[in-house]
């Protein structure tokens, strides 16, 4: 479910700390029944047991091949607009207690840092510095839910339009899709392939959960 940005602004996030000149462009709720406050590294293992674009329904996969192809038409992801080129990492504004949370290899995302209620993730290219943000929230009538917060750094003209022009895409077939298999997942952890997925000491995953059903 879309939230609005005060949702995330207002939460006591240690990302406020360091990333003020990002803009949170879009807020997103998931459904997580039945969750506790110690339960945020199951809720982290159920999303990374989701198989990201590839399992998207075909109006989502047409737009993410069109989106990598104009990248490679039009250098948007050449490696020289990305992090340590264009832009630094986050990582090094980060003090010194969230420093070697996690392990900083990934793709397409790059793992900053993480916490007890927090997991931050980045991206960079010719159009925007982006941080993915997701936390873990205390509901006013018992319970948790997973909150995603997207904040971008746009890059000049391109980078505002850019946005601008997506944003349709995100709201009504890519965040909705993304809800649908996150919340599923969530539903589906007691059935992962036991021992895949546990969530290591340094935020990451042991192997790669796999679900043995799926739902379309």
């Amino acid at each position: 479910m879309r939230l609005p940005r005060a949702a995330h602004a207002r939460q006591p996030w240690r990302i406020h700390e360091f990333a003020e000149d990002f803009r949170i462009e879009d807020v997103w709720s998931y459904r997580t029944p039945g969750a506790g406050p110690d339960d945020f590294p199951a809720a982290l293992a159920a999303v990374r047991a989701d198989r990201g674009p590839s399992a998207q329904g075909l109006p989502a996969r047409v737009l993410f091949a069109v989106r990598w192809k104009l990248g490679a038409l039009l250098g948007w992801d050449d490696p020289a607009t990305g992090l340590g080129s264009r832009v630094p990492s986050l990582r090094e504004r980060l003090p010194q207690d969230l420093r070697d949370t996690v392990d900083p290899v990934g793709s397409p995302l790059t793992p900053v840092y993480r916490t007890n209620t927090e997991y931050v993730a980045e991206i960079a290219n010719r159009t925007v510095h982006g941080l993915m943000h997701l936390g873990w929230v205390p509901l006013a009538g018992g319970g948790h839910e997973l909150r995603m917060a997207v904040l971008v750094k746009p890059n000049g003209w391109l980078g505002r339009r850019y946005m601008d022009l997506i944003a349709p895409f995100r709201h009504y077939v890519i965040y909705p899709g993304m809800t649908r298999r996150f919340e599923q997942a969530w539903r589906d952890r007691a059935v992962l392939v036991p021992g895949a997925g546990g969530v290591s000491s340094r935020g990451g995953t042991e192997g790669t959960a796999q679900h043995p059903r799926r739902r379309p």
